[in-house]
């Protein structure tokens, strides 16, 4: 393969690049504004209720922070892997993990209600809690990623490459086992109960992740015009509907397993069956928009070379991946709580057996999209900055 040589990314004009960065600030701003109303009169100004307290913005903060991790796969393919046609991607994608995992946790942290508690989490740690863990393997994510990506760009870093890959690759692993694990261990959630819970996160997160990263890349070269070569998109596309098969496959195998157990017949059947909108989402936001549908964008040979498929197919991954985190975050909560497992116990007035009512508000949809919009600025503020974008990626003379 030709020598690479790497610049920063400039949009077009400058003012279409300040106008994007113009657009994203003002949806960062509305965003704290969002948080700050949410502070300020409380969390009953929300949709969240003593049934659901884990509402919207922590759906947006899990999908992005699972994305954040499989973004890291690209770079992850090219370094521990060898793939030669991937480790020319190696620096957009540790970029885009640490700016995904950025968002996801400044929207988990402006849900707390308190934002200053972050200090007491990470000063004083319970070892036995999941979440203590959690802020451990954010951090180390952070550190990592940045030495992985000094590692790239810096020639007399470049020896430590390849053990900083590796280092990448396993903290990666196991921070979204860390938060596949955080709804596998509670038990008192029949939704949740699943030693399966991490990997699939694992298999999410490589879907989600990738399919951020296509969109992004196609987004990036053609504002760029830059050269992007169909061998290396082709490449992305093949994989990406690996992940996303794999995706539906985990779905099964969890879903099977909890029909088998008789106990979890009662939320498989509020899922699968009669659960209204999370019923919906779940067939039709999740399998055929997160997966059939993309599946058939990827696969036929009608839209082989077609880039607008391969853009359409990774942005129905995502919604289908945020429907999905939905029904488990949402879902898992609204269904009823079994506090005495196999006893008949009398009913209080207090919500006994009656699923959880929640509808999200604007104020939690506004802090969210924040996420993103955080998310993508420090990716363009970061490809403005540093040279993490080949000038060209056009296909090599032959396949590597």
């Amino acid at each position: 393969m030709s020598k690479m040589y790497y610049r920063e990314l400039y949009c077009g004009t400058p003012v279409r690049y300040w106008a994007g960065m113009a657009l994203l600030g003002t949806i960062v701003a509305i965003a704290l504004g969002a948080a700050f109303y949410m502070e300020h009169n409380g969390h009953w100004v929300t949709g969240m209720t003593n049934q659901v307290v884990w509402g919207l913005p922590h759906v947006f903060a899990i999908f992005l922070i699972v994305a954040a991790s499989g973004a890291l796969n690209v770079a992850s393919i090219g370094s521990v892997f060898g793939g030669p046609m991937y480790k020319p991607l190696g620096r957009f994608s540790s970029l885009l993990a640490i700016g995904l995992l950025a968002g996801g946790l400044v929207v988990l942290l402006l849900d707390l209600g308190r934002p200053d508690r972050l200090i007491i989490a990470m000063t004083h740690y319970n070892f036995k809690s999941i979440f203590a863990w959690n802020i451990i393997l954010y951090s180390g994510f952070f550190a990592i990623v940045g030495l992985y990506l000094w590692a790239m760009m810096d020639r007399k870093a470049n020896r430590y490459y390849r053990p900083i890959g590796f280092a990448a690759f396993f903290w990666r692993l196991a921070l979204t086992t860390g938060t596949g694990s955080i709804f596998g261990f509670l038990v008192a959630r029949e939704a949740y109960d699943a030693a399966i819970m991490a990997p699939m996160f694992i298999i999410m997160s490589f879907s989600y992740g990738l399919a951020f990263f296509i969109i992004t890349l196609i987004a990036a070269y053609m504002w760029g015009d830059r050269e992007l070569g169909d061998l290396r998109l082709a490449r992305l596309k093949n994989l990406l509907g690996v992940f996303v098969g794999a995706v539906l496959y985990f779905a099964l195998v969890f879903n099977l397993t909890n029909l088998y157990v008789t106990q979890h017949h009662g939320v498989e059947s509020f899922i699968l069956l009669n659960g209204g909108v999370y019923t919906a989402m779940f067939w039709i936001g999740q399998v055929l928009i997160g997966g059939v549908i993309p599946l058939f964008l990827i696969y036929s040979p009608a839209f082989d070379k077609a880039r607008w498929a391969i853009a359409a197919a990774s942005m129905m991954v995502l919604i289908g991946g945020f429907f999905q985190i939905y029904v488990i975050v949402i879902g898992g909560q609204a269904f009823p709580m079994s506090v005495f497992p196999g006893k008949e116990v009398l009913e209080s007035s207090f919500y006994d057996g009656t699923v959880g009512a929640y509808a999200p508000s604007l104020p939690e949809m506004l802090l969210g999209i924040g996420g993103i919009a955080i998310a993508m600025t420090m990716v363009a503020v970061g490809a403005r900055m540093f040279k993490v974008f080949p000038e060209s990626l056009e296909d090599p003379g032959e396949s590597a």
